[in-house]
C-alpha cells in the first residue's frame, strides 16, 4: 500500500471521532494538526506533531516555512493522502487531508472528524504530497 494510500485510511477510520483542540488520539478526540498527524504517520513521516499552539495567529508565510522545513514536498496537483492548508479567515489555518472525493478534516463547528465532499470553501495556500521513497520526515508547525 502507497504512502497516500495508508494515510487516506487513517484519515478515513478518524471519521466520527469527535473534535478536541489539541487532541492527538481518536479515541479521545482529534483537531486539524492531530488529524494531519495520523494520517501523516501513517504515510510513514516520523518527526512528533506539536501539542501547545493557538487556535488562531500567525501568517501564511509562516506556516508555509515550517511545513516546507518538515521535508515534505509541495505540490501543486494535490491527490487523496497528500496534506492540504486552507486559510479559513483572517491569521486562521486549517489542515485537512485530501480524499478522493473532497477532504478529511477536523471540523471545530460540527465537533468531530468528517468527510466534506466537494471542493472544500477556504482557499487552499499549499500542499504537499507523501511519496513512497522511505521514511520522510514529518509535520512540525512550531509550538506556541
Amino acid at each position: 500500500m502507497s504512502a497516500r494510500a495508508r494515510a487516506v485510511a487513517a484519515a478515513r477510520g478518524a471519521v466520527g471521532a469527535r473534535y478536541r483542540l489539541h487532541g492527538r488520539d481518536p479515541r479521545f478526540g482529534l483537531d486539524c494538526v492531530g488529524l494531519a498527524g495520523l494520517a501523516l504517520r501513517a504515510g510513514g513521516c516520523t518527526d512528533s506533531i506539536p501539542a501547545g499552539y493557538a487556535l488562531r495567529g500567525g501568517t501564511a508565510g509562516g506556516m508555509l516555512d515550517l511545513i516546507d522545513r518538515a521535508a515534505l514536498l509541495r505540490t501543486d496537483r494535490p491527490q487523496p493522502g497528500d496534506l492540504l492548508l486552507f486559510a479559513v479567515g483572517p491569521a486562521q489555518f486549517h489542515l485537512a487531508i485530501k480524499s478522493a472525493d473532497g477532504i478529511y478534516h477536523a471540523d471545530a463547528l460540527l465537533r468531530r472528524v468528517v468527510e466534506r465532499p466537494g471542493v472544500p470553501p477556504w482557499p487552499l495556500l499549499a500542499a504537499w504530497a507523501l511519496i513512497d521513497d522511505g521514511p520522510v520526515r514529518g509535520i512540525v508547525l512550531g509550538e506556541g
